[in-house]
């Protein structure tokens, strides 16, 4: 497994506790440390998505509503809606990642994590913001 997909894997699991438990973003990466002791070159891309997020989490949250047809993140599983968060991040914000890279990345994740209906939500959600937000901000 990539360096990258190992940082996403990690970076996932930190929002999801953080988000599901309501602890610092430092919390859980102090906990996640403690348990597993990723190599640093991974936990420094996990370092940076996730404060991406967190600080644009806001923002980010925004846009997914906007997209989620018939959803709010509130009803939305916390895998989904952390994937989402992080695959939206790089995409508005992380122009050194590829858009295809991201949102493939995060069907990955859904696969790996989500339900058997998660990946095809997580795609249907990033294609639109894709769509939509990128190709703006493009132009």
């Amino acid at each position: 497994m990539g360096l990258r997909r190992k940082a996403r894997e990690i970076a996932v699991q930190i929002l999801y506790q953080a988000d599901v438990a309501g602890v610092p973003f430092n919390e859980a990466f102090a906990t996640y440390e403690g348990y597993f002791n990723p190599s640093p070159k991974v936990l420094e891309f996990a370092k940076e998505l996730v404060n991406g997020v967190a600080e644009k989490q806001e923002e980010i949250d925004k846009i997914i509503e906007k997209y989620a047809k018939h959803w709010k993140l509130s009803r939305m599983s916390a895998t989904d809606r952390n994937i989402l968060r992080l695959a939206t991040y790089e995409l508005l914000y992380r122009p050194d990642i590829p858009e295809r890279v991201s949102i493939n990345e995060a069907i990955e994740l859904a696969k790996s994590f989500g339900s058997d209906e998660s990946a095809s939500f997580v795609n249907g959600i990033l294609d639109a913001i894709y769509r939509h937000e990128c190709r703006k901000t493009a132009n």
